[in-house]
């Protein structure tokens, strides 16, 4: 694998920003579309989803604890290396989940997500999102 252009490295970078600010507004739609069709995601936290019913299924659950239960939620990327041949890529980044709860603010756990990338008519997409966190915690 090379490393990626100026132009892909914007467009990945984008699509890992959009996904966090997306899980952080509790915004299905936009947690959806940054995965391919058959796509999935496997976090130590709340488990494997694949497929957009799958995706959906993760998201709606996220968007329950940010827009029913009140939390806040950011997820912090930084550290993005990328490679890619062709059509395809690899990407991971260090990530840190911080939440709060009635005014309360707390880091959840260092961690980093591991992703295989996907050039699409539309732009890149995460075909696999892997989170490996440092430490267990219970979902927000």
């Amino acid at each position: 694998m090379a490393r990626p252009t100026i132009a892909e490295r914007f467009d990945i970078d984008d699509l890992f920003t959009r996904y966090a600010a997306a899980i952080d507004r509790g915004d299905v739609g936009e947690i959806v579309a940054c995965f391919v069709p058959d796509g999935w995601l496997d976090s130590p936290i709340v488990g494997r989803y694949e497929g957009p019913d799958g995706i959906r299924a993760f998201a709606e659950m996220n968007a329950r604890a940010v827009h029913e239960r009140g939390v806040r939620m950011r997820h912090v990327i930084s550290n993005l290396r990328i490679d890619i041949e062709g059509d395809r890529g690899r990407a991971t980044c260090y990530l840190l989940d911080i939440v709060t709860r009635d005014g309360v603010s707390e880091l959840l756990s260092p961690g980093e997500y591991d992703c295989e990338l996907i050039r699409t008519a539309e732009g890149w997409r995460f075909a696999s999102r892997i989170v490996r966190m440092d430490r267990q915690f219970p979902m927000p």
